[in-house]
């Protein structure tokens, strides 16, 4: 960020923020779309106000502030599986900038702010989730310390004559 910019605040989200964060996600599933995204933002604004209200009551819901304007948000949770595990794992489930504020540490200071509130829990690792297709997503948490763990793969049902005829000639 170049110097004379004004710094980001990131502070844990009020229930006030949770009207205008959810405008913020409704913009962050519709730009997911151009990478395979199968969520439908504007069908989900319900669900996901409710949803980042659970995060906001659970202390996982981050906001950035610029100049009294939001302009970025970050939701994170401590997993909470069946399975026993030897770490406790956290889970970043959205972290979002707008546009015009990108590329200038804002990002950066979101997964700060949320790794540091997972490891006052006793998490050990946090693991994300990010689109095949979003490379510089990909590249960014790259930059920031993160590897592939996992890798999902998907198949289309509808046309699977096709994919079957692929595997064939591959195998």
């Amino acid at each position: 960020m170049p110097p004379n910019d004004p710094q980001p605040t990131i502070e844990r989200a009020t229930r006030d923020d949770i009207e205008p964060l959810t405008d913020c996600w409704v913009r962050l599933a519709r730009d997911q779309r151009q990478y395979g995204s199968a969520i439908r933002a504007d069908a989900n604004r319900e669900t996901m106000r409710e949803t980042l209200g659970a995060y906001q009551v659970s202390d996982g819901l981050f906001v950035a502030r610029l100049e009294g304007s939001i302009v970025g948000f970050a939701t994170v949770s401590v997993e909470r599986g069946s399975l026993e595990l030897d770490e406790t794992r956290g889970m970043l489930s959205n972290i979002y900038v707008e546009p015009a504020y990108r590329n200038r540490g804002i990002g950066t200071a979101l997964l700060e702010a949320a790794e540091a509130s997972l490891a006052d829990r006793g998490v050990d690792t946090m693991l994300l989730e990010v689109m095949a297709d979003n490379e510089s997503a990909r590249r960014f948490y790259r930059r920031t310390g993160y590897d592939e763990v996992r890798v999902t793969m998907g198949r289309s049902l509808e046309s699977r004559e096709q994919n079957d005829t692929h595997s064939k000639e591959d195998g």
